[in-house]
């Protein structure tokens, strides 16, 4: 293993991590706008349907990250 491939992984590997950390701030941000105004207490919340929105939404970033190697 090369100097030029070992470089390309660990950069490879920084760029996962910041891309995921900005993909979980994008989604909180939007997740705080649509909730504005709305009470956010977890009794006033389904929890079955929180953890739905979230397995969803695991789901749709794992595509999105299988598209973006392409």
């Amino acid at each position: 293993m090369n100097a030029n491939q070992i470089i390309n992984m660990v950069i490879r590997m920084v760029m996962n991590k910041v891309m995921r950390s900005g993909m979980n701030a994008g989604v909180n941000a939007v997740s705080k706008r649509m909730n504005k105004g709305k009470p956010t207490d977890a009794a006033d919340q389904n929890p079955q349907a929180t953890r739905d929105t979230a397995k969803r939404m695991n789901q749709t970033m794992k595509m999105a990250r299988r598209v973006g190697r392409m």
